[in-house]
């Protein structure tokens, strides 16, 4: 199978990693990919989210297979394009896309769907904004209504932040705050049959003891020894199927991944967002543990074909993945700082590049996810951590604390 896959991030790393081990793959090309990813799969210079460019780059590569990485693209209707090319596409048209590019186009899907998720106010000024504030009270949970790469959400306790968020965005969905652990589920469809992959929880903010500020992840582990029984069985049901159903009818059915972010409540799962692709930093610890070739799983899904296709079968052990990230990330991140000791399995690139000296250097916010597999968590963040002490460049900030509640069985739902 001849695959395209579009993006340059850690995610598209990992997607290229897991394609290129697959038999059945006889040509990888990633594009615009990274520094990292050129060492598994053929790069080709692309603008992501030029949909005619992108359709042409695949009729050029003779794809069978075009994925879609990152959500900014499928907004933009590249697999529309490249649909019309006739050439099977895993990711969403722009329209069922609209899932993650516009909260309040969620919120009312889930509202028809009737899927459990926090009660909300889209706010479109100040007042609107001060009387969602009021209703729901503290902590305060403002979202952007648009895409905003991982960082438009605030969780704060300060209404003055919260308020300065609002401004800054616009439009903004205001949402009561949800108790309990944050999980990512990530569900292959192809808009009709759905099989889930394994749950996951990665780390939001920046620094350990999620303190600072919100980022698009710091870290993620898999799996989730502390989840209740059946409670993805529950949010297929509740969430997934119905969300799936709502789409169909309204003429945009879904077909690729569908994100599910939830918090596991005291009232049972309650869904935080929706995100059209795969997740990142999840994508590279659930990828790691899939022993199921990628490519056909991901063909069945964009053919519809995903009933026919075998269960999957997962490793056993667990994966964990820790981001570094540049000097003043989530800010205005710092660049071209040589990065030494990457070179190691596991080792997944997200902003990389090759100066005019051929070194590797920082191009980016979160530069490098170092991903391990152990028998346990325990060993795979030994094994993350000790593969990060190798790795050196100017500015490096990173967690120290990725999954530790977890390994010491901290966590309670």
């Amino acid at each position: 199978m001849r695959v395209l896959v579009i993006g340059s991030g850690a995610r598209e790393h990992a997607l290229c990693t897991a394609l290129a081990a697959d038999p059945s793959v006889e040509r990888l090309v990633c594009a615009p990919g990274n520094a990292g990813i050129a060492a598994v799969a053929q790069i080709e210079p692309v603008k992501p989210t030029d949909p005619y460019a992108v359709a042409a780059l695949a009729r050029q590569v003779d794809a069978e297979l075009v994925i879609v990485g990152p959500e900014a693209p499928l907004m933009a209707g590249v697999a529309d394009m490249v649909r019309e090319e006739g050439i099977p596409v895993f990711g969403p048209d722009a329209a069922a896309a609209r899932i993650e590019g516009s909260k309040s186009f969620a919120k009312a899907v889930m509202s028809a769907a009737r899927v459990p998720t926090a009660e909300s106010r889209t706010c479109d000024d100040g007042p609107q904004v001060e009387a969602a504030l009021d209703l729901f009270g503290a902590p305060y949970v403002v979202k952007a209504d648009g895409l905003a790469a991982g960082k438009g959400v605030v969780v704060t306790d300060d209404r003055a932040v919260a308020l300065a968020h609002a401004a800054e965005c616009g439009r903004v969905v205001i949402e009561e705050y949800l108790d309990g652990p944050e999980v990512s589920l990530f569900v292959v469809t192809d808009g009709s049959t759905a099989v889930p992959l394994l749950p996951a929880q990665d780390f939001k903010r920046l620094g350990d003891g999620d303190a600072g500020p919100n980022t698009g992840g710091m870290g993620a582990y898999t799996p989730l020894s502390w989840l209740p029984s059946g409670c993805v069985d529950e949010v297929m049901r509740s969430v997934v199927h119905p969300t799936l159903k709502d789409l169909a009818s309204r003429g945009t059915p879904f077909v690729g991944v569908l994100y599910v972010g939830l918090a596991i409540t005291s009232r049972g799962p309650r869904v935080i967002e929706f995100n059209a692709r795969f997740g990142d930093p999840e994508t590279q610890v659930v990828l790691a543990m899939l022993e199921t070739p990628l490519a056909g799983l991901l063909y069945a899904a964009a053919t519809g074909a995903l009933a026919a296709h075998a269960p999957l079968q997962w490793r056993e052990g667990a994966a964990i993945t820790v981001v570094m990230a540049s000097a003043g990330y989530p800010g205005t991140p710092r660049t071209g700082d040589v990065i030494t000791g990457a070179d190691q399995a596991g080792v997944l690139h997200a902003a990389t590049a090759r100066n005019d000296a051929g070194e590797l250097v920082t191009s980016g916010g979160r530069v490098l996810s170092v991903t391990a597999v152990g028998a346990d968590l325990g060993e795979a963040r030994g094994a993350a951590y000790s593969k990060l002490e190798g790795i050196r460049f100017d500015g490096a900030q990173f967690r120290t604390d990725i999954a530790a509640k977890a390994e010491a069985q901290e966590i309670k739902v």
